[in-house]
């Protein structure tokens, strides 16, 4: 991609005085001097034949980058092959819903490691993903924030390489989360940066879908999600690596602020040297 651009996780919160849509979500976004959309089928894939015309048409009239995040309801190392088939059935048709309106990137958690060793629980669910067919979008596995979640750096930039329908979501919150608070100066963004760099090459570097927002943890991992500013998330240093490495590609803000944390990212991020 030519730049990075910044945006939101689901619907605007507006001034509160209007309910949005994703199509009109769209125009305000871009509005307020935004430019993406994470359309979220968590419960449903809801892009369906009486929305998908105005949803189309506002993203093209105003340059918009649409991806999705795919069903909660993924488990690709299930201990029930059914619901193995289910997961994938789930993600395709999320896929399928984000291409008729013209989207990027669908974001999906692969799975648990249950009660089988990684190793295990990794050759279950690389098997699963080379099931996935093209729909014309990115398969983008997204780091985890809890231990019992598949879904380390090292295990989806491993994936990555071996699975060719497949790139990556960096969720930075998740990563700190999962290590406890481990991100925390300049030192640990670059290192992430510099291991997908080292593995994937600088073309994913230069196509990256990057989440990020406040969260709150404990020792377990991911609790919640939370403004950035209420948060330890270091963002500045977050942002400073992002643009030392030359990162491209689209911020999604997650969290209880939505736009509003995206803008601060994006100012933040614009004011760097």
């Amino acid at each position: 991609m030519e730049k990075l651009l910044f945006g939101i996780s689901g619907l605007p919160l507006g001034d509160g005085t209007k309910r949005f849509n994703y199509a009109t979500g769209i125009h305000y976004l871009k509005s307020i001097g935004l430019d993406a959309m994470e359309l979220l089928f968590g419960h449903s894939v809801n892009v369906t034949d009486n929305n998908k015309g105005a949803i189309l048409e506002a993203k093209q009239k105003e340059g918009f980058y649409l991806s999705a995040h795919a069903s909660h309801y993924i488990n690709l190392n299930s201990n029930d092959i059914a619901k193995q088939d289910q997961s994938i059935a789930r993600i395709i048709g999320a896929a399928k819903g984000l291409a008729k309106v013209g989207g990027r990137s669908l974001v999906f958690h692969p799975g648990f490691y249950m009660s089988d060793a990684k190793e295990v629980a990794y050759a279950t669910i690389k098997s699963n993903l080379m099931r996935l067919s093209s729909c014309g979008i990115d398969y983008r596995l997204e780091t985890t924030g809890k231990g019992s979640q598949f879904g380390t750096l090292e295990e989806l930039v491993s994936l990555c390489q071996e699975v060719s329908l497949c790139k990556l979501c960096l969720d930075f919150a998740h990563i700190h989360a999962r290590s406890n608070g481990g991100l925390k100066n300049y030192d640990d963004f670059a290192g992430v940066l510099k291991y997908v760099l080292d593995h994937l090459g600088r073309t994913a570097l230069e196509d990256l879908h990057i989440h990020m927002g406040g969260i709150r943890y404990t020792a377990k991992g991911e609790r919640s999600h939370a403004p950035l500013l209420e948060s330890d998330f270091n963002y500045q240093e977050c942002l400073r690596a992002i643009k030392d490495y030359g990162v491209r590609g689209c911020v999604i803000a997650e969290g209880p602020l939505l736009e509003r944390d995206a803008l601060l990212l994006k100012e933040t991020y614009e004011k760097l040297q």
